[in-house]
């Protein structure tokens, strides 16, 4: 049976689309077979990401209300053999679809996929809920900046009262130059503030924007940071255990060299 993740962050715009897209690339690379479900309906976003915006023929909404079945609605990524998209409907609000049929759907899935990745609306109203009712554990997706912790803590709360305790974290758009300085909260401070494990922490790069705005994955990306602490999560995803990046280390580079010119 395959196991049900639900991606969120409670505060919008911290990266948990993107997220989902790579995660799920690489999963697909490392050979399970994975499908990726967009909740966010009315403002999907996950196909863009993936460039399979012309793919679209039947949505979420369409399966879940029993027009077509789900494997009429996925779409299967031409450059991941084993990754499947299940897109959402732009035509319809958060009400379009119920907490109880997307349960019942990754019920149907389970037995098909390795992993099944739900990515959640931002915010904690009724897309949340939905969106968390079929999962078997959450990733929480949030930044080092005390607007997006505070979010998260929210989030984690209502995890918990839904009965879901397997929660993992991954902080988002890290500046290592901050961390250096001292102006940016590190891993440590945040996993004590959450009390949650962290599952990886993704520096803040150039080349995230530009694979995002070409519809591809950074994950496969072996010149990037952020490419190899994808590849880290999904390594420690499957119970690999993996030290992380020192995100540091670059920066201390650059500034002994700067120093003998000074």
């Amino acid at each position: 049976m395959g196991e049900t993740i639900v991606i969120t962050s409670g505060k919008g715009g911290v990266g948990k689309t993107t997220a989902t897209a790579n995660i799920g690339a690489g999963l697909a690379l490392s050979g399970k077979k994975v499908a990726l479900i967009d909740t966010d309906t009315g403002l999907r976003n996950l196909d863009l990401i993936l460039g399979l915006e012309n793919y679209i023929c039947y949505t979420l909404v369409d399966a879940a209300e029993g027009k077509v079945p789900y494997e009429k609605a996925l779409i299967h990524h031409p450059q991941y053999s084993n990754m499947y998209l299940l897109p959402t409907s732009q035509k319809y609000d958060k009400s379009a679809l119920r907490g109880d049929d997307l349960s019942n759907l990754c019920q149907q899935m389970r037995t098909k996929f390795d992993y099944i990745l739900i990515d959640c609306p931002a915010g904690i109203e009724q897309g949340f809920q939905t969106a968390i009712a079929g999962a078997d554990s959450a990733i929480i997706v949030t930044m080092p900046e005390m607007a997006a912790l505070r979010d998260a803590d929210k989030v984690v709360g209502e995890l918990n009262r839904a009965d879901l305790t397997d929660i993992k974290l991954i902080i988002n758009r890290i500046r290592p130059d901050m961390l250096q300085r001292g102006d940016m909260l590190d891993i440590d401070d945040i996993k004590e503030i959450l009390g949650v494990q962290i599952l990886g922490q993704i520096p803040d790069e150039e080349a995230i924007i530009k694979y995002t705005n070409k519809g591809q994955p950074i994950v496969e990306d072996t010149t990037s940071i952020a490419g190899q602490a994808y590849r880290d999560i999904v390594s420690r995803l499957c119970g690999n255990v993996v030290p992380f990046i020192d995100l540091t280390a670059k920066s201390d580079f650059l500034t002994k060299f700067k120093n003998l010119f000074r």
